[in-house]
């Protein structure tokens, strides 16, 4: 499966979380968790848009090995960050907040290789 194909998946089930999230969680959740579960939701569209244009770009063959790093970053990063942040927020499980950290750094990791492959001169 592709990049295309995971950030179409991951951005699908960020628009069902966060409706799920808005209405069959509100009012049953503690104080700031929908909130938590929001940022989550939020943070995993954004991130599914840059798999969508990391797919295209590794289709167009622009950006090599760092861009397909790039998209493996985002994808382990969603499903740290926000997969975290989904559990804490309905489980109230705060250990979990441990991994969210992790996550976050695999997303900006993501978006520093795809810095460093857009601005390296093109290899043919």
């Amino acid at each position: 499966m592709g990049f295309v194909a995971v950030g179409a998946i991951f951005g699908f089930l960020s628009v069902a979380l966060g409706a799920f999230a808005t209405h069959v969680l509100q009012g049953h959740l503690p104080a700031g968790m929908l909130d938590v579960f929001h940022t989550g939701a939020e943070y995993q569209m954004y991130h599914a848009l840059a798999l969508l244009a990391v797919g295209i770009l590794a289709h167009l063959d622009i950006g090599g090995r760092l861009v397909r790093a790039a998209g493996w970053l985002f994808a382990i990063g969603i499903v740290l960050f926000s997969g975290s942040l989904y559990v804490l927020a309905t489980s109230g499980v705060t250990v979990l907040g441990a991994v969210t950290p992790f996550g976050g750094v695999c997303l900006l990791l993501g978006w520093v290789f795809l810095i460093v492959a857009a601005v390296q001169p093109a290899r043919r």
